[in-house]
């Protein structure tokens, strides 16, 4: 909003002088003012003095013991009543925020969390409907990119930011685990050697994926390189080139959804698997959470377990 109009208001502190103003005008009296207010009446005749300095204009005539507006006064007055319900508006607002009767939440999470973060967001809009929720679902450059932009007011990472970058706080256990089609020659097979899973034809995820990086760093920390044979930018075209025989995957164990038994998929009991990873939420350094967003941490915090995990079979 442009200032120039209003920058010697601002610079000068108008507000407590014209909460002085609205009193004397109000009560017509510089010591009925002053009573209300618990100041000294020359205090009292300060302010009006320094606010008249400021108008540039008179805005009170005293005539015998009670003070009068002038019509610059009885402008002012009107504007004092507006400005004044304008705040007792926005504090009501503040306090129905306080109280999670109505604000915003705006939720970015990775490709992942697209399977349980509705089950969150709908128990906390259950609890409190005038909230407005909005849900954006990315890999995890595009999540980093939007942080740094301070585009939402929360973030689900499968992996997060660096120490020192954002925020970070553990939320659920996400188990990275080998999938291969049910009758894969390995299915039946038990504690296989990293050096025989890497031989396999492996579906990566597309660079900027998070699922790609660990994928990445496991076969890196056995001294490997893996068997690509396709890359897919999503985890459903990776089940289907699952499906159809083209190869295993590194996933998140949750990444078929919570509630959908898989009889067409099976996890490979791989050395080393599954790789111990878990969900974080995330968010800048130095930004100050809303109402809205603080609650909902702690909403999750408390029962993401209950909400998400107990859903699952054999989820441990």
């Amino acid at each position: 909003m442009p200032q120039s109009k209003i920058r010697r208001y601002i610079k000068h502190g108008t507000l407590p002088q014209l909460s002085v103003f609205e009193a004397v005008a109000r009560l017509g009296s510089y010591t009925r003012a002053g009573e209300e207010l618990y100041m000294a009446q020359p205090t009292v005749s300060v302010q009006i003095k320094k606010l008249t300095e400021t108008v540039g204009l008179p805005l009170l005539e005293q005539i015998g013991k009670c003070a009068h507006l002038t019509d610059a006064g009885r402008e002012l007055y009107l504007a004092c009543q507006e400005i004044f319900q304008k705040f007792n508006d926005v504090e009501d607002r503040f306090a129905s925020l306080r109280g999670l009767k109505s604000g915003r939440l705006r939720l970015a999470v990775s490709t992942t969390g697209k399977y349980f973060a509705p089950r969150m967001l709908a128990a906390f809009v259950q609890r409190h409907p005038g909230i407005e929720v909005s849900l954006q679902i990315h890999h995890r450059e595009t999540l980093l990119e939007r942080m740094a932009n301070n585009t939402d007011d929360l973030y689900i990472f499968a992996n997060p930011p660096q120490e020192g970058e954002a925020v970070i706080q553990k939320i659920l256990p996400n188990p990275m685990v080998v999938f291969a089609r049910a009758d894969h020659p390995l299915a039946r097979q038990k504690n296989i050697p990293f050096a025989r899973f890497a031989k396999e034809p492996f579906l990566m995820r597309e660079p900027g994926s998070g699922t790609r990086m660990v994928a990445l760093q496991v076969f890196e920390s056995h001294g490997v390189k893996p068997s690509i044979r396709m890359e897919l930018s999503t985890n459903e075209a990776i089940k289907q080139a699952i499906l159809a025989g083209l190869g295993v995957s590194i996933m998140s164990r949750y990444t078929l959804g919570l509630d959908i038994q898989q009889d067409q998929l099976v996890t490979l009991d791989i050395e080393g698997f599954p790789l111990e990873h878990h969900w974080y939420f995330s968010y800048p350094i130095g930004k100050q959470l809303s109402a809205v967003a603080q609650a909902f941490m702690d909403m999750v915090r408390n029962e993401a377990r209950q909400l998400v995990l107990d859903h699952l079979p054999n989820t441990k």
